[in-house]
């Protein structure tokens, strides 16, 4: 019965944490997959106040300056620097800027994005998300998202007039439709040729922002810190900008330590109630050990053998089931995401209810080890 409760134990470790750490995953894979890990652009712009001459003073009472569209300075020198500094994988310079999309008497506000396709396709697989054309990007082409072609009434080959407040307007040919899953994005974005949003926006040779994708995506707060110190640009990462979502996260893993520690704890006074039984019920037993010669530590170490045996066929049991669940969770459940198994969690599980067992019958491995024999013996 002590075996079927660790097993029941380990299998609800187990599962919860590769059920929580799967959604994790697959939140975290759905908020990056429509984002960079860090985007840079240019420091926002401040006034500056001038001091006065002489001994007088004024009061000013000003307000936040306005953030004006332009370009980073030196972009080209810092993409090339970017493209070697560690860890970063991916360096994609666009420019980016508001405009309206008009088709007939239909007009919806919509964001010119300018890119290197290339590049750009190391950050966002745009291409994997075509449901209609082609990710065709130059000459007069672009690529919208599925709600603006619905908004605006356009399909694929269909044209569509560009106007911005620069005095930018353009005439575009729809080479392929987008679906991101995000709706904003999807009503919003016009994919465009980096050169062609530089003369729709008036700022020629310019790049507004430079993605940038890095390979721990948990580190990016940390290197979005030097990149900041390096270039002195203004520079964001996923974490800053998603702080409700990181604490969100803490939250769940917090929750799944809190889990665990309940279930390691009822697993420890399962063993420890069985083996101070197991004590009681073989004083006489133990006594007579005692008398022909095994010694305290001898003594000591069967009881812990059988904690740590308790522990670990107890946790085999359990890893087995654990696995089941999270196998019956994705051939069975709701489907909306997949749980993948970490064998490493299997082992992480296997350590954790040994251990367990060995200090659960640390105390009742003690006892025994101190009994008189002549006590013991004589005890009935």
């Amino acid at each position: 019965m002590i075996l079927v409760g660790i097993g029941v134990g380990v299998a609800v470790i187990v599962f919860i944490t590769a059920l929580i750490t799967g959604l994790q995953h697959n939140i975290v894979d759905r908020t990056l997959g429509t984002q960079s890990h860090i985007r840079l652009s240019p420091p926002d712009e401040v006034n500056r106040i001038v001091p006065l001459e002489g001994p007088a003073t004024r009061m000013l009472l000003e307000t936040r300056r306005a953030q004006r569209l332009r370009s980073i300075n030196n972009w080209q020198q810092l993409r090339d620097v970017l493209d070697d500094f560690p860890q970063v994988t991916a360096v994609s310079p666009i420019i980016s800027g508001p405009a309206f999309a008009r088709r007939g008497e239909a007009l919806q506000s919509v964001a010119l994005v300018g890119i290197d396709p290339r590049r750009y396709q190391e950050i966002l697989p745009v291409s994997e998300d075509i449901v209609a054309g082609a990710f065709r990007i130059g000459a007069g082409e672009a690529v919208i998202g599925k709600q603006l072609s619905i908004d605006l009434g356009v399909s694929v080959g269909d044209k569509l007039r560009l106007e911005t407040g620069q005095g930018g307007d353009s005439v575009v040919n729809v080479a392929g439709i987008f679906e991101l899953g995000v709706r904003e994005l999807d009503a919003r974005y016009v994919y465009l040729d980096m050169s062609q949003a530089q003369s729709l926006l008036d700022l020629p040779g310019a790049a507004t922002v430079i993605d940038l994708t890095v390979a721990d995506i948990f580190k990016a707060d940390t290197i979005a810190t030097r990149i900041r110190r390096l270039t002195g640009q203004k520079v964001e990462s996923w974490m800053e900008t998603n702080a409700q979502l990181l604490n969100a996260l803490r939250s769940q893993s917090m929750s799944t330590t809190m889990i665990s520690l309940f279930v390691a704890l009822s697993v420890a006074l399962g063993i420890a109630s069985v083996l101070s039984v197991s004590v009681v019920q073989r004083t006489r037993e133990i006594g007579i050990l005692r008398a022909i010669g095994i010694t305290r530590a001898q003594m000591l170490r069967v009881f812990l053998i059988q904690g740590a045996l308790f522990g670990l066929l107890g946790s085999l049991l359990g890893g087995i089931s654990g696995v089941g669940l999270v196998m019956a969770f994705n051939q069975f459940g709701p489907r909306l995401f997949y749980i993948p198994v970490n064998p490493w969690l299997l082992v992480a599980a296997t350590a954790l209810a040994t251990l367990t067992g060995i200090i659960a019958a640390a105390i009742p491995a003690r006892r025994a080890a101190r009994l008189d024999p002549v006590v013991a013996i004589r005890h009935v």
